[in-house]
């Protein structure tokens, strides 16, 4: 068995052997690796398999992800966690719990950090510590740094599943009924605008990406988001706008209250926001109050609890009454989906609800969709009819 000083030994050779200055495809590295790795271990007793296993793991500390580029490929895992380069933990089932592997040192996982950020064109260091990311297949990073992150490097990286999701996806693992799936397909297809709220990890991204599904072929979709996660395949005409942090060199931010305004002179048929958490509402809702189609998800714990947060966001960054706040949410957005998740790792859609107002200028959900008990299980049902149905009638 090659002990962990073997390996750092061996990694150190390949890299000297390794011509930087020449642009080498994977498959030639790869094989520069096998030809170093069976010359230095010929006069040990190793099998085929572990020397098999050490040209992978070398090759994936010089081209990949080092040690988590095992858990990047294991398509169970939905959440990696590295809290410092010691202690890993995955979640894998709806399960979380810790993995038996590390990374080498500090500097290793510092090193993976910097290759991950500059993939994507983006800054991490002291000076500005925390940063989301992606990975080259879309999948999110957060990075946390020193001073913020007491413990050393954190990594916390959301997988997506490989396989499509659809509607009938949905219904089949039970997250949705089919008559909520048909009634979310009519009001996506006639133009509502429509908000997902839940907690994290509820599969609101998910969502959004199912019902991008229903937006008839010819519009012009521009998506938003703080980084690009959202994989709408459906759409011809696409625009993917994705925000960028502020640098030492000078650049300025370009936040997602600033792509909502170039969106706006874009000509977009309709704009999906990934997720509102600040500032931005306001021009969101100015978008969905100006005939601008729409889509956009939220943190909360239940729809009337995002009603709320948006008026908190509003009210944070913006000195107007509440009760025009709460005017501009009640005819800006149209339908309010709320999803949660189990503690079995299960999602499923648990409210549906029309955003309207009463006489005193209140903001007031109308359940068309809620969950209730059936015998020993909680089912969604249709409990109401949409009131507003002119967008149905154009």
């Amino acid at each position: 068995m090659i002990d962990e000083r073997e390996i750092l030994r061996l990694t150190s050779i390949v890299r000297t052997e390794l011509d930087m200055s020449e642009e080498q495809s994977e498959e030639e590295v790869r094989r520069l690796i096998a030809r170093i790795v069976y010359r230095e271990t010929e006069d040990e007793n190793l099998s085929l398999k572990e020397r098999e296993t050490l040209v992978k793991n070398i090759f994936d500390s010089i081209r990949k992800l080092d040690v988590l580029q095992e858990l990047i490929e294991d398509e169970e895992i939905s959440e990696i966690m590295v809290n410092g380069y010691d202690r890993i933990f995955i979640e894998k089932k709806g399960t979380i719990f810790e993995w038996n592997k590390k990374f080498s040192s500090v500097e290793k996982l510092e090193d993976v950090i910097q290759q991950i950020v500059s993939e994507c064109n983006r800054v991490v260091n002291e000076s500005e510590p925390i940063v989301d990311a992606r990975l080259s297949n879309g999948e999110r990073v957060n990075i946390v740094l020193s001073p913020p992150a007491v413990t050393g490097p954190i990594i916390t990286i959301r997988r997506f599943p490989k396989e499509v999701f659809t509607m009938d996806t949905m219904i089949e693992n039970k997250s949705i009924t089919p008559e909520a799936a048909a009634f979310l397909e009519t009001v996506v297809r006639a133009g509502y605008n429509v908000f997902v709220s839940g907690g994290t990890s509820s599969g609101k991204t998910t969502l959004l990406n199912v019902l991008s599904d229903f937006i008839p072929s010819g519009e012009r979709v521009i998506t938003i988001e703080d980084s690009a996660e959202l994989q709408i395949k459906s759409v011809e005409n696409l625009v993917r706008l994705e925000t960028r942090n502020a640098n030492s060199s000078g650049c300025e931010a370009i936040t997602i209250k600033d792509l909502i305004k170039t969106a706006l002179r874009m000509r977009p048929d309709r704009i999906i926001v990934g997720e509102v958490r600040g500032a931005e509402v306001a021009d969101m809702l100015q978008a969905m109050n100006t005939g601008h189609n729409s889509m956009s998800t939220g943190h909360a714990n239940s729809s009337a609890d995002m009603i709320t947060r948006l008026e908190a966001m509003y009210l944070q960054n913006a000195e107007i009454p509440l009760e025009s706040i709460r005017r501009q949410i009640a005819s800006g957005i149209d339908i309010m989906i709320h999803l949660e998740r189990s503690k079995s790792g299960s999602r499923r859609v648990t409210e549906i609800s029309e955003v309207t107002s009463d006489e005193n200028k209140s903001i007031v959900l109308r359940k068309l969709f809620d969950t209730v008990m059936t015998g020993k299980e909680s089912v969604l049902v249709k409990v109401g009819e949409l009131k507003n149905t002119y967008k149905l009638e154009k």
